[in-house]
């Protein structure tokens, strides 16, 4: 029973019609209620009649969680009732990026190099640290093609890496799955890749490789295996992994010969007497607590270890994974070579950093971080012509356009790179795609040894964190690298 408003009690309403009643409280409210009859809803959701100064709910943007995105993954899940799978890369923004670094080039403390008449060295030698191998890689170029398989790419994709790299006097891998002939054809040299799941795992292909590349992780999905799916397991994808045609393919993450340090030098030892200590041993993980994973490797007797950063790219994988796990490129490479200096393994056991990698500018930086080299993965595929504005309707029947298209997993590449369709394979031109991807390796390296001689060096391996300048809080606290300007690194 309503009380008299002399009783006056917060919350009552006079009378009982609500148009332009008031709100009977023991202090003035500064304007009065509109009436239902004056409230309408804009097209956008904002409510017309509301005071001027008194915010709504409803204005588009106030939500700093339920924002269109999240919205649209919540329908997304609710309507395939398991997460989502994609290929590409992170779409995480959080991250910072190498365009927060920045040189800075020699002036009056140090002397640039001239241009055109100094030398700057790019030779760079893997698996020459520990005088155990009989055969080390010797790049011309401190950059090589990361590891890709015939099943992610199509044959064609993979020789036209091949013959790329070649070109250029560099490398390139296999991916798991096992080696394609056509791609060893096409690569002076090559890395030989063993996943957990030993797919296409072959003596003899252990013995006509350059180098061996045991995989424990990968930074687009660190913790977890390989994703085939199944429109991709071709019959001669079946047939090199023995797997059945037209069926997923998940791949375990532990090896089932090793589950510790102990055990993986063992392992590491078993390979050096199958190759007869010719190659080095590289081992690739994911980015997740590099400064002891780096040591426990490097100790175990690896020759190479392969940082791998969650900006890094694949031809599928559980989208949470992409967007939340791992950490980024520039931080992993930091922590890395730290671990490396701390267990006394800097010179005999060399660092490739990976992840997200676009330019010989990025690539420098990464060895001014303590990278020995880099390798880089979705950037060849483009070089190649992954997302060229061509067979504009098959990318429109993918629901994207070119310059969006993360589509790999689905094997209906526009153009022909990540697919097993032999139509859409035809697409891809081998000889045009090499000599686009040995182009592209060309202009990076121009673009590594420019700010190498800028900054007064005379080997691009000479490049150091000294030459480095953050332009952000962020990738100074995440690197330990000199903020612009005040010369000293962010302090915690």
């Amino acid at each position: 029973m309503a009380e008299d408003n002399d009783g006056g009690q917060a919350g009552i309403v006079n009378g009982g019609d609500m148009d332009h009643a008031k709100i009977d409280a023991p202090y003035e409210y500064p304007f009065e209620m509109a009436s239902e009859d004056e409230i309408r809803f804009r097209d956008a959701g904002a409510v017309e009649g509301r005071p001027a100064g008194v915010p709504s709910s409803y204005d588009e943007g106030g939500s700093t969680r339920w924002t269109p995105e999240a919205i649209s993954e919540v329908h997304a899940l609710a309507q395939l009732g398991r997460y989502q799978v994609r290929g590409y890369n992170t779409f995480n923004k959080q991250l910072p990026t190498f365009d927060d670094l920045t040189f800075v080039p020699a002036t009056m403390t140090r002397l640039p190099l001239e241009g055109y008449r100094e030398k700057c060295e790019t030779k760079t030698v893997l698996g020459v640290g520990k005088g155990l191998v009989e055969k080390p890689i010797e790049l011309d170029i401190p950059i090589y093609i990361a590891s890709m398989s015939f099943g992610a790419l199509s044959a064609s994709a993979k020789a036209s890496l091949g013959h790329g790299a070649s070109k250029v006097g560099t490398m390139t891998c296999t991916g798991e799955g096992g080696m394609l002939e056509e791609e060893r054809a096409a690569s002076q040299r090559l890395l030989y890749q063993m996943s957990p799941a030993r797919y296409g795992v072959d003596l003899d292909h252990l013995r006509r490789a350059d180098a061996l590349e045991l995989v424990v992780g990968q930074g687009a999905k660190p913790g977890t295996g390989g994703l085939l799916l199944g429109m991709k397991v071709s019959p001669r994808v079946s047939k090199m992994r023995t797997l059945p045609e037209g069926v997923d393919q998940r791949s375990t993450i532990r090896h089932p010969d090793f589950l510790g340090a102990d055990d993986l030098a063992v392992k590491i030892e078993e390979l050096r007497i199958a190759t007869n200590y010719q190659v080095p041993i590289f081992i690739k993980m994911g980015a997740t607590r590099p400064r002891f994973d780096v040591a426990v490797a490097a100790k175990a007797g690896a020759d190479v270890v392969v940082v791998d950063g969650a900006e890094g790219g694949t031809g599928a994988s559980p989208e949470l994974l992409l967007n939340h796990t791992g950490i980024p490129t520039m931080s992993a490479i930091r922590a890395a070579r730290e671990a490396l200096d701390e267990c006394g393994m800097t010179g005999k056991v060399q660092l490739v950093a990976a992840g997200g990698i676009r330019s010989g500018v990025d690539a420098a930086k990464c060895l001014a971080l303590g990278a020995d080299a880099v390798m880089i993965g979705n950037a060849s595929m483009i070089a190649m012509g992954c997302n060229s504005p061509r067979y504009l309707e098959d990318y429109a029947a993918l629901g994207t356009s070119p310059g969006a298209c993360h589509h790999c997993h689905t094997g209906r590449c526009p153009v022909g790179i990540a697919t097993q369709d032999p139509e859409l394979e035809k697409r891809m031109d081998p000889t045009a795609g090499a000599e686009r991807v040995a182009r592209y390796l060309t202009a990076m390296t121009m673009e590594i040894t420019a700010l190498a001689k800028a900054c007064g060096k005379s080997s691009v391996h000479n490049l150091e964190v000294e030459d480095l300048r953050a332009l952000s809080l962020q990738a100074s606290a995440f690197t330990g690298v000199k903020m612009a300007g005040i010369d000293r690194a962010y302090d915690w």
